[in-house]
């Protein structure tokens, strides 16, 4: 068998290799340059008191389940027809307004009012019923399960702190964090129709990172930014009867990409 050597093959391309690597230099050293005399943009408003802008957001979100004792407990024959009641993440979107106010060069008091349109979908698998026959796709007495859907439109009110980096040309890095008070358009009375139901407040923590990036007319900055519910969301006494008391918490879990615009 043919061996490939290494040590041969640079010597045939040694020029062609020093060659690359020299082109790559001058490309580096000439952006270089050219960011070095790039001239600083002044969009975005970073030095104005409190400023505007507005933003567009795509998340994927899910609840974080803990099982009830009764559930758990394997002499208890309540629920031992369940198998595992699993939340699973499902996308969604939302929009809203940013209003700035500057504290420091580095330092912002953000608020960011939304509207977020959320879809919750949550597994319930069950166990085979003995002595009878099953049909579910291609499933014969094995395990099934359900979907349960809960839409929901949030108001929600999130106010951060953003901590930023040195401006580095038309580039910064931030980081923010602080807390979301959400609140639901519909009522309880209309979402006690659910199988599956939730309250119609709660609060969240949030974090992320991002990064400013200044053009001429206007900032763009992407961020990342993780949601934990701080509040049991769930609503045992109005959920099915079949599986309510198998769950003891429900509490929000979203990751969202926001698109700011300033």
């Amino acid at each position: 068998m043919q061996t490939f050597d290494l040590w041969h093959q640079l010597n045939l391309y040694w020029r062609k290799i020093v060659l690359l690597i020299g082109f790559g230099f001058v490309f580096l050293a000439q952006a270089e340059a050219q960011n070095r005399y790039k001239p600083i943009s002044l969009s975005g408003d970073d030095n104005q008191f409190i400023s505007y802008g507005f933003f567009l957001a795509a998340h994927t979100s899910t609840l974080r389940l803990k099982y009830s004792n009764a559930f758990m407990d394997p002499t208890n024959p309540t629920y031992a027809h369940i198998q595992s009641i699993q939340p699973v993440f499902s996308p969604g979107f939302s929009l809203g307004f940013l209003i700035k106010m500057r504290l420091h060069d580095q330092v912002t008091l953000l608020a960011t009012p939304k509207v977020g349109f959320y879809e919750y979908r949550t597994d319930l698998t069950y166990f085979p019923i003995e002595n009878e026959l099953i049909n579910i796709g291609n499933l014969v007495n094995g395990p099934y399960s359900k979907s349960l859907i809960t839409e929901t439109t949030m108001v929600e009110l999130p106010l951060l702190i953003k901590y930023k980096s040195i401006r580095f040309d038309n580039t910064r890095m931030f980081f923010v964090g602080g807390a979301n008070p959400m609140f639901r358009t519909k009522s309880q009375d209309e979402a006690d129709s659910d199988e599956l139901v939730l309250n119609s407040t709660d609060i969240a923590l949030e974090l992320g990172m991002g990064f400013d990036f200044y053009f001429k007319f206007f900032k763009f900055s992407p961020e990342l930014r993780f949601s934990h519910g701080m509040v049991n969301i769930y609503r045992e006494e109005a959920s099915n009867p079949n599986f309510a008391g198998a769950i003891e918490e429900l509490r929000r879990k979203n990751i969202t990409l926001y698109l700011n615009f300033q």
